[in-house]
């Protein structure tokens, strides 16, 4: 009988031990992922805003395909921000979209949120389209990240971000919404994008859901066009 208790007695020891480590490894690994993962709150003074966001650059080749894993390796977050004052500190360091050079994109999303079609928040969404002269990206760009940090949307939590792709003939602006089923918040976006850009009246918006756009592996061909 002794030995049998001194035996689970071990055992006990040894489970215990094991369990104290694990527990050790667990609290280490968590403690390092928060290291790397500090989260990013307003500063003493600032105006926070709504959500936190992150700017995203991306670069590639043109014609050259790209599988969604090359294209989330390809893009590369910049920053994320909390307040009015944090943007505009990360703002005036970056490259005007205008003076980018070959197939080149700036993505504003909400943190937490990739700029891919894939990602949770915008598989079932979609985003409104405007094709740009050379020479409109940058003050359009602005325009629009100023409107969706301060809230002119007006479509509750149905935005997701913005991009903004400069290419060799043409530039394009994009804004990402959840849901591309609902009608009524897609067409209340096009008209605040349509004013917030001021936009002429005969300008061609374009909204292509996510769900094609992996379909045919494309962001901005084979879109359905309105006035």
């Amino acid at each position: 009988m002794k030995d049998d208790d001194s035996g689970d007695h071990d055992q006990n020891e040894e489970n215990s031990t094991q369990k104290d480590g694990e527990k050790e490894k667990m609290e280490r690994d968590k403690s390092q992922s928060s290291g790397k993962r500090k989260a990013v709150v307003p500063g003493p003074a600032e105006h926070p805003l709504q959500y936190n966001y992150t700017f995203w650059y991306s670069r590639r080749t043109p014609g050259r395909p790209t599988s969604s894993q090359s294209y989330e390796q390809n893009i590369k977050q910049i920053g994320t921000f909390a307040s009015v004052e944090q943007f505009w500190r990360f703002y005036s360091h970056m490259v005007r979209p205008g003076d980018l050079t070959g197939h080149s994109d700036f993505h504003l999303f909400k943190e937490g949120i990739k700029p891919m079609w894939e990602d949770d928040a915008n598989k079932n969404g979609g985003k409104w389209i405007i094709r740009l002269r050379k020479g409109l990206a940058s003050r359009c760009w602005e325009n629009l990240i100023l409107a969706m940090l301060g809230k002119q949307f007006m479509v509750g939590e149905e935005i997701c971000g913005a991009v903004v792709s400069v290419r060799f003939q043409e530039d394009i602006i994009s804004i990402w919404n959840k849901t591309a089923s609902d009608q009524a918040t897609t067409a209340r976006i096009r008209d605040t994008l349509r004013r917030v850009l001021n936009l002429p009246p005969n300008t061609i918006m374009e909204y292509k859901t996510h769900t094609d756009s992996i379909k045919d592996n494309s962001s901005f061909r084979n879109t359905k066009i309105t006035l």
